[in-house]
């Protein structure tokens, strides 16, 4: 059976549409910007809107690439490392080889990124291993090999001219870099999903992956596609956000895990694969990084906070989650 003959019903709209889990997203949104207001004047000034925006720029791609894994049912648990390892290997590669190293930098990194990922899913989509058992296995293989690269100390090595550019530049009316870079890549994992036929494939694979074998798809290169764009895109966030830094650290993708997950579930995207958009991940990380900003400016404690944004984030999945795993 071809392709073309995919059922309609097993591939969703690909079009955007203010379903209830974006317009809960998007109302959470405006009362944290109205509650920040009350707060403090500041909150709404167009200086620390672009500066949260920025900073929601680094979480943004790296949900990308988890939202890609995410529609075809799976997960990838090994983001927190490979984020480190695409800083740390392009600061690495920029220390070893000087000049040539500056321009080597972004691409090893990211290249080292869609590696992993490569090995995500190659192990997933033919060893029929569970994505979530396979990834944290490699996320821990990764960690190990970046230890025993640095020694366990923070690397020497510093983030090139570009990298920090790319990471807090302001060339085109203000507007950061980082957040220029998050459009453009939103906008091709927006094109891949809804213009390509690679995005049709995602969406059957996700609704039902023996249907979409059956109906000639090659539903194992759409399960190692998904994972090397995890990879890479968490490798680029990685590269980005030392860059921001100046230097890659241990360890420094560990804070991204939870909330790249989260924003793309709080978006609407479905756990189970199948069905959700882009436009519900872009409100998802922004309602994260607006949460994370309150509770900073509130000086709230550690243990505070971990309370507060575990809460929010249960009571939101709990207000449509349960409906969308039951329409799967």
């Amino acid at each position: 059976m071809s392709e073309s003959k995919l059922p309609v019903s097993t591939i969703p709209a690909l079009r955007f549409a203010f379903d209830r889990s974006l317009v809960i997203a998007f109302s959470c949104i405006i009362l944290m910007l109205l509650g920040g207001a009350l707060y403090s004047r500041e909150f709404l000034s167009p200086e620390y809107l672009l500066q949260q925006l920025q900073i929601s720029a680094f979480l943004g791609i790296i949900a990308s690439g988890a939202m890609m894994v995410i529609l075809i049912g799976h997960i990838d648990l090994s983001i927190p490392w490979t984020v480190t390892l695409g800083a740390m290997m392009a600061t690495a590669v920029a220390g070893w080889f000087g000049e040539t190293g500056n321009l080597l930098a972004i691409p090893v990194g990211v290249f080292c990124g869609a590696m992993v990922g490569l090995l995500n899913g190659l192990g997933v989509a033919y060893l029929r291993l569970p994505s979530m058992i396979f990834t944290l296995g490699m996320n821990a293989v990764v960690q190990g090999l970046m230890v025993l690269h640095t020694g366990g100390f923070a690397p020497q090595d510093h983030a090139t001219d570009a990298m920090h550019f790319l990471a807090v530049g302001r060339p085109v009316f203000g507007i950061p870099n980082a957040l220029l870079i998050w459009v453009a890549v939103g906008t091709l994992t927006i094109f891949l999903l809804t213009r390509t036929a690679f995005g049709r494939r995602v969406y059957a694979v996700g609704n039902r992956e023996a249907a979409a074998y059956l109906s000639g798809v090659n539903t194992n290169a759409v399960i190692i596609w998904c994972f090397v764009l995890s990879g890479a895109a968490a490798a680029f966030a990685g590269v980005l956000l030392a860059g921001y830094s100046t230097k890659a650290y241990q360890a420094m993708g560990d804070p991204y895990l939870l909330p790249a997950i989260a924003a793309v579930v709080l978006g609407g995207t479905n756990i189970l694969g199948g069905r959700g958009n882009y436009l519900g991940t872009i409100a998802g990380v922004i309602l994260i990084t607006l949460l994370q900003s309150i509770l900073a400016v509130m000086q709230m404690p550690e243990a505070g906070r971990q309370i507060i944004y575990g809460v929010v984030i249960l009571a939101m999945l709990l207000a449509y989650g349960r409906g969308e795993i039951d329409r799967k």
